[in-house]
């Protein structure tokens, strides 16, 4: 077996990206500290072609050069916006038919893996800060609370690995 070379991958460039039909999945970054987990989120959601990403609170915005470390250019491709309070994008998108889903520990949260996706639905997942996670206020206003199972001695994963997850669980359901 040989890896294959960046050339042979086909790829799409920033155009074709940007006139790609994309995944009806928005992503709300609320209050994320790290730009390394940033520019990763920007990364995972170029290649799950992710419609928008918003930025909120202390989310740092692009350009800046420890986003980009890590986003490797998904900010030029991905759209982002940033809004200084997350409840003003949840309000916006549920009065856009936007199904808001906090990615949190919380009571009567659903599992990931038992959560039901609908093809004809357009997601926003909203994944919180890397210590107090997705705020109270948020978790109270959104449609649904989506929790990523986990076995081990920690009780929390990395917003950039939680991101991963759950995009991609999202994207192979709606693409099965």
């Amino acid at each position: 077996m040989r890896k294959l070379k960046n050339s042979e991958l086909d790829r799409l460039d920033v155009d074709g990206f940007k006139e790609a039909e994309k995944s009806p999945l928005i992503i709300v970054l609320d209050n994320i500290r790290s730009l390394n987990n940033i520019g990763s989120v920007f990364r995972t959601a170029d290649a799950f072609l992710i419609e928008k990403i918003y930025l909120c609170g202390i989310t740092a915005q692009p350009p800046h050069k420890d986003i980009h470390k890590t986003a490797l250019g998904a900010t030029e491709s991905v759209v982002w916006e940033y809004v200084e309070n997350t409840m003003d994008v949840i309000q916006l998108l549920k009065d856009n038919g936007v199904t808001t889903i906090a990615i949190e520990q919380a009571e009567n949260a659903v599992f990931l893996n038992d959560f039901k996706v609908s093809a004809d639905q357009k997601y926003a997942l909203i994944f919180g800060n890397e210590v107090k996670g997705v705020s109270q206020e948020v978790v109270s206003n959104c449609a649904n609370v989506i929790e990523i199972p986990q076995y081990g001695t920690k009780h929390s994963l990395n917003i950039s690995v939680s991101a991963g997850v759950v995009i991609w669980d999202f994207w192979a359901k709606l693409n099965a």
